[in-house]
């Protein structure tokens, strides 16, 4: 006898002009739109989250694509619009891989999750919107999302939308700080090769002192951690960096967190089980990449991990609701780890600005605040900037809910008061200045005062050469 299972799939039709239209699909409570947005409906819907939180919302763009479509960032706090002294900077990046659509999803959601639960007055929501800046792009690689769109979920291949439109791999296109002045030298390296979508993302990175991020991707179910580059360009090697302890629990606490991550039941993706390393694995040991992880980390000091979000890149419609129950938890708690004082260290002296701080050289923002992601412990700090003396002080870091504060106060050297006083227009006070004259004597006469003295020591040295060329002649007539 022959059975034959047959699965009937049955599938609701919506109004794509309606933006909610899908609210009550099961899988999930949170009232969000779980469906798949293509560039214009994505841009509607970050307008309506703006509508809805005026106050607490802020849309901005980075860039364009090489296409033309615009980056649009999302950013969420109290104050939105500006730095807030002792308010850290936190990013979720999604869709540097265009196919990857899961991340782009879920940030999506998180906007509206986090706007609609501020406004119900949920104490978590609000302590995170209130003490942290927060920037959500969607977005990294349209032009590769909407080749992928077209298809849809179940014809798109799986590198249908992977790259750029000038067919370029962005989580490749970062440069390798430990390599690119040998890259310049010997492999005459083309500066035009670099994507715009990563110069915008380069420039976004300096231009605001982030202190954690995450880079959302999809086809696996693991967290990655810096170094994702072997120093020898090995396949596969572990390559630590020095706050390795520290990212290993950043990753920790998003797979941990992950419903599917922390299942020990669940399959594997593909042909690797990460479940031997609890869900997170150093990013060389996977596979070398010189990425947007490591750029970060080198070049603006904020942590980045990357989230590999489920097994399947571009889910269906029907599975979104889930995916979102699955990383909502993670989403949170991600960006909780900004916070606590066990991993930071802050100064909101103003005259910081401009400054630079050791170790590791954490960006200092306009206003003088500074962070850095620290394990307890007690740190020797030192500041120093143009036309400051430096300053040094042993900052101890504790387990507090809380930041620790680490303030520092620089002093101007005397030539760089001088130098404020003539760019405001102003004199140099007449004390000042017969200061500055007594000054300029003194050492005047210590240097004529010790030019006098070397020529005296070399008169002295000639005569007393002379007086054994004298007795030296005067004992051979004899």
């Amino acid at each position: 006898m022959i059975v034959i299972l047959s699965n009937l799939m049955f599938y609701f039709l919506v109004d794509p002009s309606d933006i909610y239209a899908s609210e009550q699909d099961p899988g999930s409570k949170d009232a969000l739109d779980f469906r798949h947005h293509n560039y214009k409906e994505m841009r509607k819907l970050m307008k309506s989250v703006t509508e809805e939180c005026p106050d607490i919302t802020h849309i901005y763009t980075i860039g364009k694509s090489y296409m033309g479509f615009k980056l649009y960032v999302m950013e969420i706090s109290d104050n939105p619009g500006k730095h807030e002294l002792g308010e850290p900077e936190f990013r979720y990046v999604a869709g540097m891989h265009g196919n990857e659509a899961l991340g782009r999803e879920l940030v999506l959601n998180l906007m509206q999750y986090l706007c609609r639960e501020y406004k119900k007055g949920n104490q978590r929501v609000v302590r995170l919107v209130t003490e942290t800046r927060i920037h959500l792009l969607p977005s990294m690689n349209p032009d590769g999302y909407e080749a992928a769109y077209e298809k849809g979920s179940e014809l798109a291949g799986w590198a249908e939308g992977r790259y750029s439109f000038e067919g370029i791999d962005m989580n490749h296109n970062f440069p390798d700080l430990n390599n690119i002045m040998w890259d310049a030298q010997e492999k005459a390296a083309d500066p035009s090769k670099v994507a715009p979508e990563t110069r915008a993302v380069i420039s976004w990175m300096q231009d605001i002192p982030f202190v954690l991020s995450a880079n959302l991707h999809g086809g696996e179910l693991v967290v990655t951690y810096p170094f994702d580059c072997t120093r020898d360009w090995a396949p596969q090697e572990d390559t630590p960096t020095a706050d390795d302890a520290f990212f290993r629990w950043l990753a920790a606490v998003y797979a941990s967190t992950n419903l599917v991550m922390a299942n020990p039941d669940r399959r594997i993706c593909h042909y690797e089980d990460f479940q031997s390393h609890n869900n997170i694995i150093n990013g060389g040991a996977w596979h070398t990449v010189p990425g947007m992880n490591d750029f970060s980390y080198l070049h603006t000091n904020c942590f980045e991990v990357t989230v590999e979000l489920s097994c399947d890149k571009f889910p269906h419609t029907s599975e979104l609701p889930i995916e979102w129950e699955n990383n909502k938890e993670s989403l949170l708690v991600y960006m909780e780890q900004v916070r606590p004082s066990r991993e930071t260290m802050m100064s909101n002296e103003s005259n910081l600005k401009s400054s630079v701080l050791s170790p590791h050289l954490p960006p200092v923002a306009a206003d003088g605040d500074y962070w850095r992601l620290l394990n307890p412990g007690e740190y020797k700090v030192v500041v120093w900037a143009v036309g400051y003396f430096p300053s040094m002080r042993r900052c101890q870091v504790g387990s507090e809910p809380h930041p620790t504060v680490c303030d520092f106060t620089l002093t101007k050297t005397p030539i760089q008061r001088l130098k404020d006083i003539r760019a405001k227009g102003g004199k140099i006070p007449q004390d000042l200045q017969l200061r500055l004259r007594a000054l300029r004597l003194r050492k005047l006469r210590a240097s004529t005062k010790a030019i006098n003295q070397r020529r005296e020591s070399q008169r002295l040295q000639e005569q007393l050469l002379q007086r054994r060329r004298a007795r030296s002649s005067g004992a051979r007539r004899a």
